[in-house]
């Protein structure tokens, strides 16, 4: 009998759909989101306001190691030239959903922290090289820079 060959190409990965599920998962229960619908509206938004933030190989990285779903939200977006400020992130990502700061604070670290699973610990590193200060804790990591 032959081996069963995985049903998505993708260098033994579990096929596109179940990766997509699985983040959008982490996402609700991270987040503690009533649905999968609100959860994935809230994925939306992150990841397009993200892709705006990102250039070069750290944005090419990402990309590589999101679900096609959500990477396609992502790389749909045109990066600015250059990031703002986590602040400014949660205040834009606030107006999209129709939140207060609070809650998008609290939306972007759901979808952030999520996102650090799919990564490793060097790719993270860069993503936050390349963002300004503040991002850390969006991401769920402790901002350990020294205060200037």
């Amino acid at each position: 009998m032959l081996p069963r060959r995985p049903r998505d190409p993708d260098s033994g990965r579990p096929p596109a759909m179940i990766r997509y599920r699985r983040l959008l998962h982490q996402v609700r229960t991270g987040g503690r989101y009533p649905s999968d619908e609100e959860a994935e509206r809230v994925l939306d938004a992150v990841l397009a306001l993200l892709g705006s933030q990102l250039t070069g190989e750290e944005r090419c990285d990402l990309a590589a190691v999101l679900p096609e779903r959500a990477r396609a939200v992502f790389t749909a977006q045109i990066p600015l030239p250059h990031p703002v400020t986590a602040p400014a992130f949660v205040d834009t990502l606030a107006h999209t959903l129709g939140t207060s700061l609070t809650t998008a604070r609290w939306d972007a670290s759901s979808v952030l922290a999520a996102l650090t699973t799919l990564t490793d610990d060097h790719l993270t590193d860069r993503l936050l090289a390349q963002l300004p200060r503040g991002y850390a804790l969006l991401f769920g990591r402790a901002d350990l820079a020294a205060a200037a």
